[in-house]
């Protein structure tokens, strides 16, 4: 505090001063209001978002069970003439030959590799290892 046998403040140097003391305070309220107002916002925002999904998705739920109903009513149907169809359709031939082809030539291409392999393995000369044997060698005399 400035002693009487001082000069008094200036009108700028009190302002100054006050501005100085008093402008971060309601500058932060100010802030604070702000950001819980926009919290808020975002927060209500959300909220009809997710309430508008809730209710498309239900009325896709609505519209699938229509489509299952749909479908059951329609495969209804087919079952129901499905005797009718039998009567008058031709006896059917078997056609084991076509299979029977199909699993020899399987079997024969994979007994063709299994017999590769083996040989491969065959012909392949043995890995020497570079440490020395572990156990003594019996001399052979």
């Amino acid at each position: 505090m400035r002693l009487a046998t001082q000069t008094p403040l200036t009108h700028r140097e009190r302002l100054t001063r006050g501005l100085a003391y008093s402008a971060p305070g309601p500058v932060d309220v100010a802030r604070g209001a702000v950001g819980l107002s926009g919290d808020a916002v975002r927060r209500g925002a959300v909220e009809l978002r997710r309430l508008y999904r809730e209710s498309q998705l239900s009325d896709r739920v609505a519209e699938a069970a229509d489509a299952a109903a749909r479908e059951l009513a329609a495969a209804q149907e087919a079952v129901a003439g499905l005797p009718e169809l039998l009567e008058g359709a031709a006896p059917r031939r078997h056609l084991r030959r076509p299979w029977l082809l199909v699993g020899a030539a399987g079997a024969a291409l994979l007994a063709g590799g299994v017999v590769a392999v083996l040989i491969r393995r065959s012909n392949r000369p043995q890995e020497t290892s570079p440490r020395p044997p572990s156990v003594d060698a019996p001399h052979k005399i």
